[in-house]
């Protein structure tokens, strides 16, 4: 009798991981296992498979095509498995979790928060509110939405746990030179945007004109003046877009500071799937990397 080779769901699980998280070290938590195990792991697939899933890149691990192609099947496997096994079991954590977030990050930073999140809590649903971090600092404090990912600082008196530092750049089209302007138009948030600020103070530091020639608090806009060329602007690397450049000292550009993102709760989001959302969240976003333009690489260890 033939005998038939069969994926292990476990391996595949560390393997959806390691491509959704970024790192082997990152996936390693989200598995509850140690980075040895799931090394040995991916091992354990690439023989099973009988191809090379990952392929050395300097200091990172890159999936190789049939590792892109196994990802497919192995995400398919596994909503299969849980959709199969949620119809006849009664399911652990279940409700509904109020999440609030700017759509300065939502863009890339949810796909990363949920995707991970839902596969593993099947039974639990996210409601997702986008607003400013004011906004959503009001709504937690009014039990409005029971967490909130927010720039992050104290607002009336609530201060949020930072869960993630980035780099802010100057950005503008990649096909225009909106940026070579005399004076320089910029498309940034409102007068209470701290981004703003450091984009004001920095120009005002070099003595460069500007003219504040866009304005808004949707992030959406924003991006839509600086791709058709109208404007530059100032973003964290999570709110970079496709056809972006970045803009430095070559340009004329001064080097700007960092912002943090943190997360906030309210008082009622006491419950373990609360917890298990925080946790998530904290864990994916404190580990996630988005320099790299590719969402397959993986970060070294």
């Amino acid at each position: 009798m033939m005998t038939m080779n069969v994926l292990d769901l476990d391996q595949l699980r560390t393997f959806v991981a390691i491509a959704e998280m970024g790192s082997f070290t990152a996936a390693a938590d989200v598995v509850h296992k140690t980075q040895s195990a799931v090394s040995m792991q991916m091992r354990r697939l690439e023989e099973r498979v009988g191809r090379p899933i990952f392929t050395r890149d300097g200091r990172q691990s890159r999936l190789t095509e049939d590792g892109r192609r196994l990802l497919e099947y192995a995400r398919r496997m596994i909503r299969l498995n849980d959709e199969t096994l949620a119809a006849f079991i009664d399911p652990g954590l279940a409700g509904t979790i109020r999440l609030g977030i700017p759509d300065d990050y939502a863009d890339r930073l949810l796909p990363t928060v949920l995707a991970g999140f839902s596969r593993i809590n099947p039974a639990i649903d996210i409601y997702v509110d986008c607003q400013r971090t004011f906004v959503i600092h009001e709504m937690i404090r009014n039990g409005e939405l029971d967490l909130g990912i927010v720039s992050h600082g104290t607002v009336n008196g609530m201060a949020s746990d930072v869960i993630r530092r980035e780099q802010l750049y100057w950005v503008g089209a990649r096909d225009h030179c909106a940026h070579e302007l005399d004076p320089l138009p910029l498309a940034l948030g409102p007068d209470d945007c701290c981004w703003r600020s450091e984009a004001v103070r920095a120009l005002d530091r070099m003595g460069r004109r500007f003219r504040v020639t866009y304005t808004s608090s949707a992030a959406l806009a924003l991006s839509g003046a600086v791709l058709a060329g109208l404007a530059v602007s100032v973003l964290p690397e999570s709110a970079l877009r496709g056809n972006m450049r970045i803009l430095g000292t070559r340009e004329g550009f001064p080097e700007l500071g960092y912002t943090e993102i943190g997360l906030i709760r309210a008082e009622t989001a006491k419950h373990p799937i609360h917890e298990a959302l925080a946790n998530h969240i904290t864990t994916s976003l404190g580990n996630l990397t988005v320099a790299n333009s590719d969402p397959l690489s993986i970060a070294a260890e």
